[in-house]
């Protein structure tokens, strides 16, 4: 496990070979100094005092591409990435934007779903499938 990404919150690896391809684990925008998510910040009782998503998903893709280099691939190599959004009517227009500046040269298959809740306060994680 790299130091440069967050610690996971169960036991699994942050990546896995096989053959040539390299599977990802769910990667989310927790950075890994501190354990915190970016543009997010929550009072005693959880409730937001602020919120930036696009900060978050800034933070998830340089998760992945962390994840990637140190397992031996790169972002142009990504072939399919699922996207978990909590609340896609208000993130999915923010999120597609910055998808489209981050993917405008390689485009992998997407799947985006939204999800109930994550196992932190995230409200995106990416699970992606890259050649090595």
């Amino acid at each position: 496990m790299s130091d440069q990404l967050p610690q996971p919150m169960g036991l699994y690896p942050a990546t896995r070979k096989v053959g040539n391809l390299l599977f990802v684990s769910g990667m989310g925008s927790r950075e890994a100094a501190g354990d915190t998510v970016p543009g997010l910040k929550m009072d005693k009782h959880g409730n937001y005092l602020e919120y930036d998503f696009e900060a978050q998903v800034h933070s998830v893709f340089k998760n992945v591409k962390t994840a990637l280099e140190g397992a031996g691939s790169s972002w142009d190599k990504i072939v399919d990435v699922t996207v978990f959004l909590v609340d896609i009517k208000r993130d999915f227009q923010t999120y597609n934007r910055i998808y489209a500046e981050y993917f405008k040269d390689n485009q992998p298959c997407r799947t985006t779903a939204e999800v109930n809740a994550l196992p932190s306060c995230i409200a995106i994680e990416l699970k992606v499938i890259a050649t090595v």
